[in-house]
């Protein structure tokens, strides 16, 4: 197993735990301490601090899209779930129901949802663009408040195409 390191981000909206090893992220998790535990030095991956840097420039409103290398943990159906939310576009929201739909398994709704929640690749995979088939804000693990903010934040700063 390859070594792994983290890293911390204060966003606006909290504390984000980096982690990922040498090579890739596999972690990206809001977490509930108060102060920043693990700050970058020498030995910090070129790959966390480049996540980092990437983290800083969406909250800012100047990144869209991420293009560091990330690794998903989990199932084939998983997986799959995951790469559909990397479809949805800034600013745009799906539910449950788009994405089942999205990955050729209309009646997978509730195990969509199951997936979407065990997303460890918070913003990045963006399961925070996933509302109630209502228009519903729906559960979010960083919690409601967050999500809430997160399509806020995406909203005001979408690009005229």
């Amino acid at each position: 197993m390859m070594k792994r390191y983290k890293l911390d981000y204060q966003s606006p909206i909290g504390i984000l735990e980096i982690e990922g090893t040498a090579t890739h992220i596999v972690s990206i998790l809001f977490s509930e301490q108060e102060q920043l535990i693990n700050v970058p030095h020498k030995d910090t991956p070129q790959i966390l601090v480049e996540c980092h840097h990437q983290l800083y420039e969406y909250f800012m409103g100047e990144r869209q899209e991420f293009n560091f290398p990330y690794d998903f943990e989990g199932t084939v159906f998983q997986k799959n779930v995951w790469n559909a939310l990397t479809n949805i576009v800034y600013g745009e929201t799906a539910s449950y129901k788009d994405i089942a739909v999205s990955i050729g398994n209309e009646r997978a709704v509730r195990a969509v949802g199951s997936a979407n929640g065990k997303n460890k690749l918070s913003i990045v995979v963006p399961c925070h663009r996933i509302i109630g088939s209502n228009g519903t804000l729906t559960g979010y693990e960083g919690g409601l408040w967050r999500k809430e903010w997160l399509l806020q934040h995406e909203n005001l700063h979408l690009n005229p195409k």
